[in-house]
């Protein structure tokens, strides 16, 4: 979802250094970044790779954007010696030397990232090319996550077009409840009897949990992030939770239906007109709605 706010800030012309967790670099590959800084969560060891980073690159100015709220993030570049705007979140006006108010009322992720990059160019008197992110995410792929999906379809015996991607799992609770929706057994039992060919590429963290959602899907090979989401690109239709996987989707502009029933779809939904929301806040669709939805979404009659 930070995708618009990297593009705005490429656009600069500037050297962009990224600074976010391990697994992004992959997914970014195809990005000219002048640079890229893993985030391991301890803002200790966090900071010292930032000053190391400083230390061997280019010197002149630099400055830093924060799109996480957390506090430990502000102290990251503060204690690194890096002046940074940022939302005031988490008592962090102090430490930030360009603090941002969010704005009032709803506001996707997207949107706010972005409003706060265009808020950081301002007070940089940097030029704002783009006033509101693009409607549609535009990720880049690295030839090598094209070859590398390519690859796994042909060695499961899958056609690009010929399957139903789906990703049953989905990590952590929200308030304390699950966010992976029930059905997924259902569903794909339901899509198979139709001659509908199902599989999914679950991280190997999550195969297990995978398995016991979806025991008759098809399991592929665990894959970067980078050819998993070139793979979303191939498949006729995904079906996931509100979840990573959904916004991998959406940034392949790959065409998807996600789940929702404890998270709020115009918060946290996947930024793509490509994709159809079903469910709601506190109330998960069914397993005839979801099936007919994604029969419709792949124009297939609900009697064959």
């Amino acid at each position: 979802m930070s995708l618009p706010s990297l593009d705005t800030l490429l656009g600069t012309g500037l050297p962009v250094v990224a600074c976010a967790r391990p697994w992004a670099q992959d997914l970014l590959a195809a990005y000219p970044l002048a640079g890229f800084v893993p985030m391991r969560g301890s803002w200790r060891a966090d900071r010292a790779a930032v000053r190391q980073h400083l230390k061997q690159s280019t010197p002149g100015r630099a400055l830093g954007l924060l799109l996480p709220d957390s506090l430990s993030s502000a102290l990251v570049f503060r204690f690194a010696g890096i002046p940074c705007a940022g939302y005031r979140d988490d008592g962090r006006s102090l430490i930030l030397r360009w603090p941002c108010r969010k704005p009032a009322g709803p506001m996707h992720a997207v949107q706010s990232w972005h409003y706060l990059t265009r808020h950081a160019l301002t007070r940089w008197q940097l030029p704002v090319v783009d006033a509101e992110p693009a409607e549609e995410l535009h990720w880049q792929a690295a030839a090598a996550h094209e070859l590398q999906a390519g690859q796994a379809l042909a060695q499961a015996g899958l056609k690009q077009d010929g399957f139903v991607l789906i990703a049953p799992t989905a990590t952590g609770l929200h308030k304390g409840r699950v966010k992976a929706w029930a059905g997924f057994d259902s569903l794909t039992q339901s899509l198979q009897a139709r001659g509908i060919a199902v599989a999914m590429a679950p991280p190997a963290a999550e195969q297990q949990a995978a398995q016991a959602a979806a025991p008759t899907a098809q399991q592929l090979p665990p894959l970067g992030l980078g050819a998993f989401a070139a793979l979303t690109r191939l498949a006729r239709l995904v079906i996931c939770n509100d979840s990573g996987v959904s916004h991998l989707a959406a940034a392949a502009h790959a065409r998807q239906i996600t789940l929702f029933g404890v998270t709020d779809p115009s918060r946290t939904g996947p930024w793509s007109n490509q994709a159809l929301r079903l469910g709601r806040l506190h109330a998960w669709p069914s397993a005839p709605e979801v099936l007919a939805q994604a029969l419709e979404y792949m124009n297939i009659p609900p009697a064959a």
